[in-house]
C-alpha cells in the first residue's frame, strides 16, 4: 500500500488514480494527524507527502511530519511533494530521512519512475534486520555466517573507514545494495546521507538533471529548482546501482565529476563541490564491456579502486537455512499469519536447489509457499509444489542451446510477460530490473504489449 498525504483533494484523487492504474493499492489522507494514525497501525510500502498543510509555505509542517513518520516507520521510503520547492528545503528533507523530493506540477512518467526506483532500492532493506556485531561492525541487514560471506564482510570491515571508491560485483539477487549500505554505515560518513541511484532507471535525457540538478527554466519542463543526487549526497555516500546499464555518453559526464570532484547544475555555470564517496554495483562483466568498447576504460579504473565480489547463493549454501527462517518469520509478521515452522526435509530440499536468481529467488519461493500452503509446518513437498522441477529447468536450458545472448534475453522477457499476464510491474520485479530498464528492452526487441 502507498500512503498519500496531501490536503488538496484533487491531488489525492490524481495520485490515487495514477497509482491504481499502475497496479498499486493506495490510501489517501488529508492531515498530518490522520497520517500518524495510519503509520502507527500499518507499514506502507512508500509514502508520498505534501510539505504544507496550512497557509504556510515554509515546508516546516512537512519536515515535522516527516520526522514523526520516521519514528514509527524508519524503513519506509518517503517522497516529498510541494509547490514551493527550493534547494534548501530539499536538503533539509533529505537530512530528515526523505528518499526523494519532487515539485508540483509533476510529470506522471517521471514521478512513477522515482516511485518505482524507491520501492526497488528499499525492498531488500524492508525485509531484513540489522545486526551489530561485538566489534561494533554494523551488518546492515546482511544475514548469514558462511565462510564466503564472512570473507566479504571482513573485506568490508577493512575498507569501510577509507574514502576509496568501491565496485561491488555479483549476480542479480545476491544483495549488492546491502554491501554498499554496510560500507556506508561503518564509514566515517555514516551520519551523512546515503543516496541510492538506480542508473538503469534513468534515461539519457534526464541523466544530468537527476544526477546534478537543474535551475528553474533550464529546459522546457524545469518548472522549479531540483536538487541533484550528488548534492543530496554531499559529505556522504552515493550508491550507483546497475552502472553497467549507463549509456556511453552519460559515462563521460559521470567520469568528469569523479575526476574533478565538481559538477555544474543545469542552468547554473557555477561549479559545485562533490564531496562524496562513490560505491558502484553491477552484475555485468565490466572488463568484457571495456574490451567491447561499451564501457569506458578510464571510468572503469576510476570506480574500481577496490572490488568486492559477492558470491552467489549456491556458493554459500550454509546460509540457506538461516535465510529461510528469516523470510518465513518476516512473511508471517507482515501478513498477520501465525508462526510457521520448517520441517527438516524442507531445509534439506531448499539447500539442494540451484538458485539462478540467488537470494531474491529463495525469498520469492519462501514467501509464496508460506502464503499459499496455509500450513503451520512446511515440508519439502510444500516447497516442491511452488518450485519449478529440475526436469523443467533442464528442458528450459536445452531449449536455449544455440541462441545468442540477446535471443535468450528476448525469450526470457516473452516468457515472463506471458506468466504475469503482461503486468509490467510484476514482470520487472521477476526479472530483477526496473520498469524503465524493462521498457528499454521491450523497445530494443520490438515487443509490443497488448492492452
Amino acid at each position: 500500500m502507498i500512503l498519500i498525504i496531501d490536503d488538496d483533494s484533487a491531488i489525492r484523487t490524481s495520485l490515487s488514480f495514477m497509482l491504481k492504474r499502475a497496479g498499486y493499492q493506495t490510501h489517501a489522507v488529508a492531515t498530518p494527524q490522520e497520517a500518524i494514525e495510519v503509520v502507527r497501525q500499518t507499514s506502507p510500502q512508500l509514502i508520498l507527502m505534501d510539505m504544507n498543510f496550512t497557509l504556510s509555505t515554509t515546508g516546516e509542517e512537512g519536515l515535522t511530519l516527516l520526522r514523526q513518520v520516521k519514528i514509527f516507520q524508519p524503513e519506509v521510503p518517503v517522497i516529498l511533494i510541494t509547490a514551493w520547492g527550493s534547494i534548501q528545503l530539499a536538503v533539509l528533507g533529505m537530512q530528515a530521512g526523505a528518499f526523494d523530493f519532487v515539485t508540483k506540477p509533476w510529470n506522471n512518467a517521471t514521478l512513477m519512475q522515482r516511485i518505482e526506483t524507491a520501492l526497488e532500492l528499499t525492498a531488500n532493506a524492508q525485509c531484513t534486520e540489522a545486526v551489530i556485531e561485538e566489534d561494533g561492525f554494523d551488518r546492515a541487514h546482511i544475514i548469514g555466517k558462511s565462510k564466503p560471506l564472512m570473507e566479504v564482510l571482513n573485506t568490508v570491515k577493512r575498507i569501510a573507514k577509507t574514502n576509496a571508491s568501491v565496485l561491488v560485483t555479483g549476480e542479480s539477487g545476491t544483495g549488492k545494495e546491502l554491501i554498499a549500505e554496510a560500507i556506508h554505515k561503518n564509514s566515517t560518513r555514516s551520519k551523512k546521507p546515503f543516496v541510492k541511484v538506480n542508473l538503469g532507471g534513468i534515461s539519457q535525457s534526464l541523466f544530468e538533471s537527476e544526477m546534478f540538478g537543474h535551475k528553474k527554466g533550464a529546459f522546457t519542463d524545469a518548472v522549479a529548482d531540483r536538487v541533484g543526487r550528488f548534492e543530496m549526497a554531499h559529505k556522504g555516500t552515493i550508491f550507483l546501482d546497475e552502472i553497467g546499464e549507463l549509456d556511453i555518453s552519460c559515462q563521460v559526464k559521470l567520469l568528469r565529476v569523479l575526476q574533478e570532484q565538481t559538477f555544474e547544475v543545469l542552468g547554473d555555470s557555477r561549479p559545485r563541490q562533490a564531496d562524496v564517496r562513490v560505491v558502484c554495483a553491477t552484475n555485468a562483466d565490466l572488463r568484457q564491456m571495456v574490451q567491447e568498447r561499451t564501457f569506458r576504460e578510464d571510468l572503469f579504473y576510476r570506480i574500481n579502486l577496490i572490488t568486492v565480489h559477492l558470491p552467489p547463493l549456491r556458493e554459500r549454501r550454509d546460509d540457506i537455512a538461516q535465510l529461510t527462517r528469516h523470510f518465513t518469520t518476516s512473511q508471517c509478521q507482515n501478513n498477520n499469519i501465525p508462526n510457521v515452522e520448517l520441517a527438516s526435509d524442507a531445509l534439506e530440499y531448499l539447500a539442494r536447489l540451484p538458485y539462478p536468481g540467488n537470494i531474491r529467488e529463495l525469498k520469492n519461493l519462501v514467501d509464496r509457499t508460506v502464503l499459499i500452503s496455509g500450513k503451520n509446518i512446511l515440508t519439502a513437498e510444500d516447497f516442491k509444489k511452488q518450485c519449478q522441477s529440475p526436469i523443467e529447468q533442464n528442458r528450459a536450458l536445452t531449449s536455449l542451446h544455440g541462441l545468442t545472448l540477446d535471443e535468450i534475453e528476448k525469450q526470457t522477457i516473452l516468457q515472463t510477460l506471458d506468466k504475469y499476464g503482461n503486468n509490467l510491474s510484476q514482470v520487472a520485479q521477476a526479472l530483477g530490473i526496473s520498469r524503465a530498464a524493462l521498457y528499454r528492452r521491450l523497445e530494443k526487441y520490438g515487443i509490443v504489449i497488448n492492452s
